[in-house]
């Protein structure tokens, strides 16, 4: 592979990892109401299911999605169903962190290690257009009569790379806001509430995707 194609693959990488989408608003949701330290695991179950997926698009699992509206179909139900779910659920979870009588900020519901590594996995697992976006890109970067494993490694390890940067990068700006913006009940309800309704928006946008 030639530097000019390999600065083409990081320059699309980095395009995709930046772009918001549900592993970013993940990222930011847990941060925003776990801490920065907590969204590490987020962002590592993300980096797994990121390498799950590209796994499944070489494999050829991707093209089926590509070609078969009935298997996209049946995954965006899914895909969209999760994030809803995680809509409610952050929704809900701010009506229970609540508290009129006080004007700090209530101290975070604090989900399991493993739970939240496992809710960035599921995002990015249940997102039919990643793996459209590994079955679209790879094929230009990799070999066309062969698998090229140690390509495949690289290539994937720097999207992952990419992937992880962009949290880094998201969480860090919402600690930034967190440390400067004065914390109360409502306004803490009101973000929570706010990342509710973009997890649902994008289930429901995701449902209407072709």
């Amino acid at each position: 592979m030639t530097w000019s194609t390999w600065l083409l693959f990081l320059s699309v990488s980095l395009a995709a990892a930046f772009t918001p989408g549900p592993g970013v608003l993940m990222a930011i949701a847990t941060a925003g109401t776990q801490g920065p330290a907590r969204a590490l695991y987020s962002s590592a179950g993300n980096a797994v299911g990121v390498f799950i997926v590209a796994t499944t698009a070489v494999a050829g699992l991707g093209l089926v999605l590509k070609t078969s509206a009935l298997a996209f179909g049946l995954l965006k139900i899914v895909g969209a169903a999760y994030l809803m779910y995680l809509g409610i659920h952050t929704w809900r979870r701010a009506a229970r962190e609540s508290a009129p009588a006080s004007t700090v900020a209530p101290a975070p519901l604090q989900a399991s290690r493993r739970a939240t590594f496992r809710a960035g996995l599921l995002v990015a697992v249940s997102n039919p257009k990643a793996i459209l976006f590994f079955t679209a890109i790879f094929p230009q970067f990799m070999p066309p009569d062969r698998i090229d494993i140690v390509r495949f490694l690289m290539l994937t390890s720097a999207f992952i790379g990419c992937t992880l940067l962009s949290h880094l990068f998201y969480v860090a700006g919402t600690a930034w806001v967190k440390r400067r913006v004065r914390q109360s009940a409502a306004r803490t309800r009101l973000a929570r509430r706010g990342v509710a309704a973009l997890f649902m928006g994008m289930g429901g946008f995701l449902l209407m995707a072709k």
